[in-house]
């Protein structure tokens, strides 16, 4: 990096004295081999830096350098990022935000509306959407799709492999097929408490381990 340890700088020699060299790329980054009593130096615009033991790299494998230049780059590296992921019911909230036309969806009836002179007459847009066959059938059906994944989704989210795996004990491809033989009804996870929702794996787990013959480091739980 450069002197405000923002900006990647590409191009940078990189060589060591065991005779080793390479450069760094358009992200800065580089890869050398080095003996363990060799030292690094960096050299850019004929510029060296000082040498650098591989003895005193705290890590080796991504040992950062900042030299003494400003670069403009279009690169900026990020120290530190914290990522949230959004919960299921913030995705549900969007996907109803999303699809809004379509959730609200009723079957056409007849409806009445009141004119300038207030008489009373049949909506016309009612009466039209009544005919509208394919319409009301591909929306009803977009509908029914659409809450399908959204209660799929949301198995998914509270019977996923890291709440399973640590309830089970089970990993690697015993895990999966657990998850895969014993997924739950939606009307069972939406209706089940958590000492419920834990008493089913559990006891789903005690069955799975009697029926399939798993080497015993595929069922040991995981350090």
């Amino acid at each position: 990096m450069d002197k405000s340890k923002k900006n990647v700088v590409e191009n940078v020699m990189v060589l060591s004295t065991g005779g080793t060299s390479t450069a760094t790329d358009s992200l800065g980054r580089y890869q050398i081999i080095i003996g363990p009593k060799d030292s690094l130096r960096f050299e850019y615009l004929n510029k060296p830096t000082q040498y650098f033991t591989l003895k005193d790299m705290a890590d080796p494998e991504q040992f950062d350098v900042s030299i003494h230049v400003t670069v403009p780059s279009k690169y900026s590296v990020l120290r530190e990022v914290i990522v949230y992921s959004k919960s299921y019911k913030q995705d549900s909230i969007e996907n109803r935000e999303t699809y809004a036309d379509v959730f609200d969806y009723q079957k056409p009836g007849f409806a009445t509306n009141i004119g300038p002179g207030g008489t009373v007459g049949a909506d016309v847009n009612e009466l039209i959407n009544i005919f509208r066959f394919r319409r009301n059938k591909n929306l009803k059906s977009f509908r029914q799709r659409l809450e399908v994944q959204e209660q799929e989704r949301y198995i998914n989210y509270r019977f996923n492999q890291i709440t399973v795996g640590r309830i089970t004990g089970l990993s690697g491809s015993a895990l999966d097929t657990f998850i895969v033989w014993y997924r739950p009804t939606y009307d069972f996870v939406a209706g089940s408490s958590e000492i419920l929702f834990t008493q089913y794996v559990l006891e789903a787990s005690y069955q799975y381990r009697k029926i399939m013959p798993f080497s015993s480091t595929a069922l040991k739980p995981e350090e």
